[in-house]
């Protein structure tokens, strides 16, 4: 091992990804970072596809750096993420997701930047679009900042301290401070991780040139539903920690709420509202689908009309998920309130 250079812990935290692991373990093997220097964990979510075969083909091929392989039974990331990072010997905590796609200098670039006096790093995230038609559509709708959010990882500009992160880097005692991610969240352990960070004086530190690539879900329905969920997860959340959400968060909410108050007024006989509201909603949409297409090709171009209907669609979803997962919180709120997270982590 290079004694000057830090280790670091390489972690993936997944279920079902056997179709993404051949390219992401190509990338890793890539890295121009020493290998001796790096430990590579991943978490299994008892998965059904081909992923243990493809984790067991890799265990078994010897590369010069340490690989382990660690069971997650109970599925969900939160808890998988406590599992690795319980048994991460590493100085620093380097996640990313199975489907992400990395440059060779990965590693090396979010270890300069912690090394440079930061405590959490990453950079921008980069949706890559598929080629055929209707997934770039429904990918494009999704990578709009407009349909997808405006989270500064995935809006890329110069350095600067962010709000949140996507594959980040972390010292290792950040965790060892404010302990691990809440298990009984199926999704928005991070923000809740992440601002548990935050208030304990951590900050996001946004290197432009840590950059990476996901793969954005094609299947419509698919990220409808993942919409819906994740708004849930918001009105959920937002009743153990509401500081961990924007006000960008609740837009959707708002726009479904505002829909539903100004029909009823239109029945009533006074469709002012509803027509203000629909107006901007529709101006907008019309704007931001210009600008998510305007560099695409003739093909695209001539079914983007349909994007201000999916965008519709995304935002209702997500704001009934919001909606839903306030009401759920009023039941749940006691049990969520009470779990402990795991702590420390060491």
């Amino acid at each position: 091992m290079n004694n000057l250079l830090p280790l670091v812990s390489f972690i993936v935290v997944a279920r079902n990804a056997g179709q993404y692991l051949d390219d992401m373990f190509s990338d890793f093997l890539a890295q121009d970072y020493p290998r001796e220097n790096v430990e590579f964990l991943f978490v299994d979510g008892q998965s059904t596809d081909k992923t243990r075969q493809q984790i067991d083909k890799i265990m078994h091929a010897p590369q010069g750096f340490s690989f382990r392989f660690l069971e997650n039974h109970k599925k969900i990331l939160a808890t998988g993420w406590n599992i690795a990072l319980k048994e991460a010997k590493g100085d620093i905590i380097l996640r990313i997701d199975a489907h992400a796609r990395i440059p060779e200098n990965f590693i090396r670039i979010n270890v300069e930047s912690i090394l440079a006096g930061q405590d959490i790093v990453g950079g921008p995230v980069i949706c890559r679009l598929p080629i055929s038609l209707w997934p770039r559509l429904v990918a494009i709708a999704d990578n709009s900042k407009f349909g997808g959010g405006g989270a500064d990882f995935r809006n890329p500009g110069t350095a600067r301290y962010v709000d949140t992160l996507a594959y980040a880097a972390y010292r290792k005692e950040v965790f060892k401070r404010i302990g691990g991610y809440h298990e009984l969240l199926i999704r928005n352990q991070d923000n809740e991780i992440h601002y548990r960070m935050k208030r304990a004086g951590y900050r996001f530190w946004f290197n432009p040139e840590i950059s990476s690539n996901y793969t954005p879900r094609t299947e419509w329905l698919k990220l409808v539903k993942q919409k819906f969920s994740n708004g849930y997860w918001v009105g959920l959340v937002s009743s153990i920690s509401p500081g961990c959400f924007g006000l960008r968060h609740f837009v959707p909410l708002v726009f479904l709420l505002g829909l539903l108050l100004s029909g009823l007024l239109a029945i009533m006989g006074q469709p002012n509202l509803v027509f203000l509201i629909v107006s901007v909603y529709l101006l907008a949409s019309l704007g931001f689908t210009v600008k998510a297409v305007r560099w695409e090709s003739a093909q695209v171009i001539l079914i983007a009309w349909i994007l201000p209907v999916m965008f519709i669609v995304m935002h209702l979803s997500y704001g009934c998920g919001i909606l839903l997962g306030g009401i759920a919180a009023l039941v749940k709120c006691k049990e969520l309130r009470a779990y402990k997270v795991p702590f420390p982590i060491e």
